[in-house]
């Protein structure tokens, strides 16, 4: 599903603000990306790094620094987490985060608490397509994929 031209995926979990999507993994950790509408304002993805597993890290903190052409900021998690694992495939190739947003994980990490209530502060479904459609809307934002 798309608005403005950015894809959205109903399946997944979202901070409020629409900037990371969250996945549930087999083994109970929680692969965290950007979502297409933070790829896209962030311009060409140039650099990645994502803090050493076994660290943990407070809600809000960063769990990865991304880098770019015209930004370089925090990816923050939404929970108390520790980080599990960072996807090697986009710390050698950070392009992949604009190509392939939501296939292309920044990090995996574990929640403090259990996984319904970490999980609490997050959108999903329909409730979560209706946000994520109105920020598009209401700034305007057209998503595109760049080319590398």
């Amino acid at each position: 599903m798309q608005c403005n031209g950015c894809e959205f995926r109903p399946e997944l979990y979202y901070d409020p603000e629409f900037q990371i999507w969250a996945r549930i993994e087999d083994d109970g950790t929680l692969a965290i990306g950007m979502t297409d509408i933070s790829q896209t304002i962030a311009g060409r993805i140039l650099h990645v790094r994502v803090r050493r597993p076994g660290t943990p890290r407070p809600a809000g903190k960063p769990v990865a620094t991304i880098e770019s052409g015209k930004w370089a900021g925090p990816v923050p998690n939404p929970f108390d987490c520790t980080i599990d694992a960072a996807n090697p495939e986009v710390l050698d190739n950070p392009a992949l985060l604009n190509q392939h947003p939501y296939e292309a994980w920044i990090a995996r990490i574990r929640p403090v608490a259990a996984l319904e209530q970490a999980l609490a502060g997050l959108v999903t479904g329909e409730p979560a397509r209706d946000g994520y459609c109105t920020r598009v809307r209401n700034e305007d934002i057209h998503c595109k994929r760049q080319a590398v």
